[in-house]
């Protein structure tokens, strides 16, 4: 099954037919990011707890979507003509957006708690800094009917517009980029249905395939899995500061 083209889903409908009135208009919704704790086993389509949320104190004027595709294409050679572009799977989606917070009219430091808030959104949450397995907030964009992909917050900028006699920022303009968590495995064929996720580790000193393994899975034998995953050869070749894909769990039946 192909993968949908728009990242975002909307439920029910917010307008009716026949002569307005104060009864039939629809109740104003403010925007929020939901945050999560990382999923406990891996998988990139179900979140762990919902951690807090984030309110948004005016509704934003506009949201930027972007979805892009990865593209190879044989290069020609002489005369003859180039190769037609070979999809490779999409890149993952990303919704930009901006949230303005204001507190001229009680001149306190909400404004500053808010913007505190969404840059701790670009750091591990406690709970996954605590079990080894660093991970930002999961961040799902809800609006009324609206629901945005689930994403982490890739990078906020403040902008401090408005300051008190004494210095303290009261009006703040951020920008937020969230982006997608899941997407299709590289060159995986697009009609052959079903997402497969994978983490990345990135390897310190003493780590192994065998403890890695136990760490993710509470398995030591995974580690065939993972050594098939990176097309490791030698296991006991593993250098610091290297990357290695870690598959989902839905992998592990295949993978044995």
């Amino acid at each position: 099954m192909t993968p949908p083209a728009v990242a975002f889903t909307a439920t029910g409908t917010s307008g009716t037919g026949g002569a307005s009135s104060s009864a039939s208009r629809p109740k104003l919704e403010h925007a929020y990011l939901q945050l999560f704790e990382p999923s406990p086993d891996g998988s990139l389509s179900k979140p762990g707890p919902e951690i807090a949320k984030v309110e948004f104190q005016f509704n934003p004027r506009e949201l930027s979507l972007s979805k892009s595709a990865h593209w190879t294409r044989a290069t020609g050679r002489g005369n003859k003509r180039s190769a037609p572009p070979q999809y490779q799977g999409p890149q993952p989606s990303t919704l930009s957006l901006e949230m303005f917070f204001d507190a001229t009219d009680t001149q306190d430091n909400s404004v500053v708690k808010r913007v505190e808030q969404l840059f701790a959104c670009c750091v591990p949450t406690t709970s996954s800094h605590s079990k080894k397995k660093d991970s930002p907030p999961w961040v799902l964009f809800r609006w009324g009917a609206l629901t945005g992909f689930l994403a982490y917050i890739s990078s906020v900028t403040a902008t401090y517009t408005v300051f008190t006699a004494g210095g303290l920022p009261i009006r703040a303009v951020c920008t937020v980029q969230l982006d997608e968590l899941a997407g299709e495995t590289p060159n995986q064929n697009p009609t052959s249905g079903g997402l497969v996720p994978r983490r990345v580790h990135v390897l310190v000193d003493g780590d192994t395939l065998p403890s890695i393994a136990y760490r993710e899975y509470g398995d030591t034998s995974m580690w065939r899995a993972i050594a098939r995953a990176n097309d490791i050869d030698d296991p006991l070749r593993l250098r610091s500061g290297d990357t290695v894909l870690l598959p989902a769990i839905e992998e592990f039946t295949d993978a044995k």
